[in-house]
């Protein structure tokens, strides 16, 4: 899979999962995500999902200050249902780095590592989501505000041309760049602009 090079240099999500170290599956359980393993899981790479993943990075930073994050571990609500919107594609992007499930996640061995329920929507609270470890209570509520990085004038408009099939393949490729950059502006530039990622005290 070949993908713009910024990729390679948005910052990287480490885990640490019982689970998987209890499986062997991950050596001490540790668990890296990367943006790329976003754009896998969501088939694209977009504003949206490049905030989810900004969303949990910060989240989790917030939160784990002592340590590396518990995958497994961590509670995410959403304050929307998970049909309004793009809340459906951020909550996939957060269930893949956290773990977290709905009734139909892992039902755990022996009583340990349950999934299920550590997901949910229609909570109801002011932020776009809330984050919240298991083991302590701490919570973080987070929103993303992409309207920080606007979208290049002419992408608009040669969005509309190649959805249409009517643009030539300069004008699409142009769009793919024009597109690329703004997510790039996001994960890299707008890195640390607290008033695109914006935490607050869960």
């Amino acid at each position: 899979m070949r993908c713009p090079a910024f990729f390679d240099d948005v910052s990287k999500i480490v885990l640490y999962d019982p689970l998987a170290e209890f499986l062997g599956a991950a050596e001490g359980g540790v668990i890296e995500y990367a943006y790329p393993d976003a754009v896998k899981s969501a088939g694209h790479s977009c504003p949206t999902v490049a905030g989810a993943y900004l969303m949990n990075l910060k989240a989790l930073a917030a939160l784990y200050q002592d340590g590396l994050p518990q995958r497994g571990g961590i509670r995410v609500q959403f304050r929307d249902d998970a049909a309004d919107g793009v809340t459906g594609v951020v909550a996939n992007v957060s269930a893949l780095i956290t773990g977290a499930a709905q009734d139909n996640g892992f039902k755990g061995i022996g009583g340990r590592f349950d999934r299920r329920n550590l997901l949910s929507f229609n909570a109801g609270f002011g932020a776009q989501a809330r984050f919240e470890r298991v083991d302590s209570g701490a919570a973080v509520a987070v929103s993303y505000r992409p309207e920080r990085v606007p979208i290049a004038p002419a992408a608009g408009a040669l969005m509309q041309k190649v959805a249409a099939g009517a643009a030539s393949v300069e004008e699409a490729h142009e769009f793919r760049a024009l597109w690329q950059d703004r997510v790039k502006r996001i994960l890299i530039d707008h890195f640390a602009d607290g008033e695109m990622i914006v935490l607050a005290k869960g």
